[in-house]
């Protein structure tokens, strides 16, 4: 739409169409001509782990190196690294360290992210985890959601009491988190190195009867049924599904589950393993992209850069891949009525791009494209300095 215009008001999109249809602007208000720059809606992160201490760089450089990753856990390290170092950290050593990765995220024009727990796997931990989630929420311009994913694995201390450490985060944790307001959603990683069916099962039933909406990552590395359960119990969203099955697809296709892809993971852990894209899309699935931001899989917020690995690695389109970061990353955090299109009565989350129209987005990989980002009406973020 070449001669489009969006008027904006209160904070909502009030008009989308032809410039000649647009209200008149009044004397107070700021008109911004695009120059022939793409918009889009405010791009929507729907995965991500980027509360947590310290870093694995080095253990990324032995990877690399050719070191499995199972040796690399075997003697303490990959999420038990960084589990140590989120309980080491104090809130306020959390925030410092999420804070620029939240910028990098708004420079991609991200308007709403996802945050979850995890990498604390103790009462107080987590909690703090989503206390830090909870604050940036109100310290900079990005809407952030919470998810308790206290079942990412089984912690050190329990490995041998597998049941105790359920018990804890059905009966102690969960309720805490449900009753201090700190997370929308429920997460458990479904895998024969994490959590069981069962035990999903019944983490992801309590989450439900405490208000918190269920996710479910899912067969990333093994065909194990995650997506059958996610589901079953309405799940919002099933995430990873490198390894869904055809029944899986069925399943998420006739729940109207949202599949979220994380193509970086792959190719952060030198993997061949690609979601079957086209073939959830065939069936009826609505398909997102994300990051997964965290510092041992995937340690990015560069989401433009997922829309290349989104046409190049699954499959997708130009038009899906920005779908997936926008409509259907919104659906992914239930957000669909407020968030991800450039709609009245939509909330003015707008990002604009430095390139002639969608298709340059992906095409041009690399480069943070993203020109102006608006929240709620307000420019808070610019290529020539931070708006913010």
């Amino acid at each position: 739409m070449g001669d489009g215009a969006v008027a904006v008001s209160g904070g909502v999109i009030q008009f989308v169409g032809p410039q000649h249809e647009a209200p008149l602007p009044g004397p107070a208000t700021r008109v911004v001509d695009l120059a022939g720059r793409l918009l889009t809606p405010g791009l929507v992160e729907c995965h991500t782990h980027l509360v947590f201490g310290g870093d694995r760089a080095g253990e990324y450089a032995e990877r690399a190196a050719g070191i499995p990753y199972r040796e690399i856990a075997q003697r303490g390290g990959g999420i038990a690294t960084t589990v140590r170092a989120t309980r080491a950290a104090s809130l306020e050593s959390l925030i410092e360290q999420a804070h620029p990765r939240l910028r990098r995220l708004l420079a991609q024009g991200v308007t709403t992210a996802e945050v979850k727990s995890g990498y604390g796997l103790d009462h107080a931990t987590e909690l703090r985890i989503l206390e830090a989630v909870q604050a940036l929420d109100a310290a900079q311009p990005i809407d952030l959601v919470g998810t308790y994913l206290g079942a990412h694995v089984v912690p050190p201390e329990h490995r041998d009491h597998r049941a105790r450490y359920v018990r804890e985060v059905i009966e102690h944790t969960l309720p805490a988190v449900a009753e201090r307001g700190l997370a929308r959603f429920c997460d458990v990683f479904v895998e024969d190195t994490a959590f069981s069916l069962e035990e999903a099962e019944a983490i992801l039933a309590a989450g439900v009867a405490h208000g918190l909406r269920p996710k479910v990552h899912a067969d990333q590395l093994d065909e194990g049924g995650g997506a059958e359960l996610a589901a079953r119990l309405g799940a919002v969203s099933a995430d990873h599904l490198e390894h869904i099955s055809d029944a899986g697809i069925a399943a998420l296709a006739q729940a109207g589950t949202v599949a979220v892809l994380l193509p970086g993971a792959a190719l952060f852990l030198g993997q061949d393993a690609r979601a079957p894209a086209r073939r959830l899309i065939e069936a009826g699935v609505p398909v997102a992209l994300s990051t997964d931001c965290n510092p041992g899989t995937c340690m990015t917020e560069h989401l433009q850069l997922m829309l290349t690995l989104g046409m190049s690695r699954l499959g997708m389109t130009a038009h899906e891949v920005l779908e997936a970061v926008t409509c259907h990353a919104a659906a992914a955090l239930g957000l669909a009525d407020q968030v991800g299109r450039i709609a009245v009565g939509r909330r003015a989350d707008l990002a604009v791009f430095d390139v002639p129209d969608h298709q340059h987005l992906p095409y041009h990989f690399g480069p943070v494209h993203t020109w102006q980002v608006f929240k709620a009406g307000v420019e808070v973020w610019r290529a020539d300095g931070w708006a913010h």
